[in-house]
């Protein structure tokens, strides 16, 4: 093996873990070229964690995968390099590149489907990662794998080795997939959306063991990601990458707090902040979409979107001005001043890469903070939209599975209340019971006791029994859109059919039911003619939402509709289902991880924890002191945009104990940072009243509780937008 060839050996003296320049990268489909990145220069210290941020589309993962040299075969590197400890990576041989590939960088996927064999268990795939790279025999290699599932909190490793992938959830394969990257302690390690299908609880535990991994052996990050949070949380540095330019870049701190470009400013503004509620305002939103590969585009790259765009912007692309510079040769006067001929005009105040800590690209740098904001559309009161009408009333529900010899009860003695144009927001971690609660209620599954009335009456326990009455009044909104929507079909047959089966639309008013709707979700008619793999995952989603409107329905069961979308879709998602339920009046039972999404949009807020509703009151009172201890710890454990004011987290002791052997007294004793110690681990506490409402299950009184948890709190995040 030549020495280009080995990627494990000695180290460049004085090189970055990793320096992207100048790298352009085109794909090729059909004959057509189509440029994905374009000029993008970035370095990644030793030790250092680099945020990258922007849409879906941005180019993002491509940046990514050209890093470790997984480029599709239809895409090709036409200029720059990527270097990694100094050596080019396109220099290795393939196997050289699979021994550095999980030896010195890792990579997590946002789909970890894509890294895990369905035809393996898990520990013979854990296990694989020791062997081939530590040298270790199978016995070693599968106690470590073993040790790795404990360090990513699964639940039960032991079990979790003899399971194939499709056994377990998609938030324990995401922390399987985090394992095997950790296994060998990478020395650049590349997240590509490492924590969307986790809880708060667990993404925090993810994020102290990537910490914990640099501060050992001082490894590199590069977090690819659409939640802003992570990158204060984790990164040093971010760069804003927007339809493949690199169009701001800076300290996370500088970028975050004094943003620069109209197109970070957006992302900023789209964020719903802690205490914010949708009776407040409306989320700001990012007009218009990403231009589409191959689009020729002339001057700034996002000029057709932002809302400050001047000829200028049109006629010559910006360079990478670095800021502070000097401000008397920036802003609208300059701009205005131009000759006719871009080409006649220099940028004598930009400089190159390397030479100030903070660039963008943008005319306008000095006037960013002026950008207007959309006027924003406040949502009705609760009483406005027929809150004093109970809709739906659970009584008592449980629900129980066969776990092998052993039975999991998932859902544990539920009972809970919605009022007419309610938002009900259900959270808690993942297996505590909140999308099996869903599914009972629509039918998709039946529960084993228990009673669920709807507007008066009782349903029965599985949707083939309902009434067309019933079926048509409660719909669902999946997560992936992708498993509900027909990709053999148009979005407009989709939708068509939809009418048909819960409109109860005649023939003739069945295409302007159907243009009424995309017109309601704003899907532009053009998308109407596409299948939904044409689509975006944004527009996927729009279209699951109005095809659950189409029957005009009263309860709308949302199960973490946008938790995997960008912030720019998440906000213009939430202002559409806002905007839905004021316009129609429907109820919504909203299930989400990101509890600051769950506090914009509830008017109640239910905490789950293992199969048990254990709190239950105003979103803003549940928030607030006094609150379940376990409610407590989930809020300390969010990932915040103010960098001045995080709180210090409440790390849970061990992991979630197992469904079918849930711990005497109460349930959360085990991991419970107020334990009482025996009357905890042995008695079921009761159901404490805190007021308005507002009850949490605990054997600590509320006057009590709310001066334990003031003193430790921190000042309350403001309820603001940039």
């Amino acid at each position: 093996m030549s020495a280009a060839e080995q990627p494990t050996s000695a180290v460049t003296p004085g090189a970055a873990a990793l320096e992207v320049d100048d790298l352009e990268v085109t794909f090729h489909r059909r004959g057509r070229r189509l440029p994905v990145l374009k000029g993008v220069t970035l370095k990644i210290e030793r030790g250092q964690a680099y945020g990258l941020v922007g849409e879906s589309g941005c180019g993002k993962t491509t940046l990514a995968m050209a890093a470790m040299r997984y480029l599709a075969s239809n895409g090709t590197l036409d200029n720059g390099r990527v270097l990694v400890d100094g050596q080019d990576v396109s220099t290795l041989s393939e196997e050289a590149l699979r021994k550095w590939r999980g030896g010195k960088v890792a990579m997590v996927y946002q789909d970890p489907t894509q890294a895990l064999s369905p035809a393996m268990r898990i520990g013979d795939q854990l296990a694989e990662v020791y062997h081939y790279h530590e040298g270790m025999n199978k016995k070693e290699a599968l106690e470590q794998a073993r040790e790795s599932l404990r360090r990513v909190a699964i639940p039960d490793p032991d079990g979790t080795l003899r399971r194939y992938p499709f056994e377990l959830s998609g938030g324990q394969q995401q922390r399987v997939v985090i394992a095997m990257a950790l296994a060998v302690n990478p020395q650049l390690l590349i997240l590509d959306e490492p924590t969307t299908g986790l809880d708060a609880t667990v993404e925090a535990e993810i994020l102290d063991l990537i910490e914990e991994l640099r501060g050992r052996i001082n490894a590199a990050i590069l977090l690819i990601t659409h939640n802003l949070g992570l990158v204060v949380r984790l990164c040093e540095r971010v760069g804003v990458l927007y339809a493949g330019r690199l169009v701001e870049e800076g300290s996370a701190k500088e970028v975050f707090t004094d943003p620069r470009h109209p197109y970070t400013m957006g992302l900023l503004r789209c964020v719903p902040r802690f205490g914010m509620n949708k009776t407040d305002a409306a989320l700001q939103t990012i007009p218009g979409t990403l231009p589409a590969l191959g689009d020729p585009l002339e001057g700034c790259v996002y000029s057709a979107r932002c809302p400050m765009a001047q000829p200028v912007c049109k006629r010559r692309e910006p360079d990478f001005y670095a800021w502070p510079g000097d401000a008397a040769i920036r802003g609208q006067a300059e701009a205005e001043a131009m000759p006719p001929d871009p080409a006649a005009y220099s940028p004598h105040h930009a400089m190159p890469v390397g030479e100030s800590s903070r660039h963008t690209r943008c005319y306008f740098t000095a006037d960013v903070e002026s950008m207007p904001h959309l006027t924003p559309v406040l949502a009705t009161s609760l009483d406005e939209r027929g809150g004093d009408t109970d809709v739906l009333d659970i009584d008592s529900m449980v629900r129980t599975f066969k776990d092998g010899s052993k039975k999991l009860t998932a859902v544990a003695n539920v009972s809970l209340s919605l009022k007419k144009g309610e938002t009900f927001g259900l959270v808690g971690e993942s297996g505590s019971g909140k999308t099996t609660l869903a599914k009972c209620v629509t039918g998709l599954i039946p529960a084993d006791s228990g009673t669920v009335t709807f507007e008066g009456g009782i349903l029965k326990s599985t949707a083939g029994k309902r009434s067309q009455d019933a079926l048509r009044a409660i719909q669902m909104v999946f997560q992936n859109p992708d498993s509900t929507l027909n990709p053999a079909w148009s979005t407009r047959q989709i939708l068509t059919r939809a009418v048909r089966k819960l409109g109860g639309a005649k023939e003739g008013s069945v295409r302007a039911k159907v243009d009424k709707l995309s017109a309601d979700v704003r899907v532009e008619p053009r998308f109407l003619f596409q299948r939904p793999t044409e689509l975006s995952g944004g527009q996927k989603q729009r279209i699951a939402i109005a095809r659950a409107f189409a029957g005009d329905p009263h309860l709308v069961i949302c199960d973490e509709p946008a938790s995997a979308l960008d912030v720019s879709v998440q906000a213009s998602i939430l202002n559409l289902l806002v905007e839905l339920q004021t316009k129609e009046q429907a109820s919504y039972v909203f299930i989400s991880h990101d509890l600051a999404v769950v506090r914009y949009i509830s008017d109640r807020i239910g905490v789950m924890y293992l199969a048990e509703l254990i709190e239950v009151g105003a979103a803003a009172d549940v928030f607030d002191p006094p609150h379940h201890p376990y409610t407590e710890a989930l809020l300390s454990s969010i990932p915040r945009l103010d960098f001045e004011k995080q709180r210090d987290r409440i790390p849970l002791r061990g992991s979630m104990p197992s469904l079918t052997d849930p711990p005497s007294g109460c349930r959360f004793h085990t991991r419970c940072h107020r334990s009482l110690g025996d009357i905890c681990a042995q008695q079921v506490p009761p159901d404490m009243d805190a007021g308005n409402g507002h009850t949490y299950r605990c054997h600590i009184p509320p006057d009590e509780l709310l001066a334990l948890q003031q003193a430790g709190a921190s000042e309350p995040e403001p309820a603001e937008t940039l």
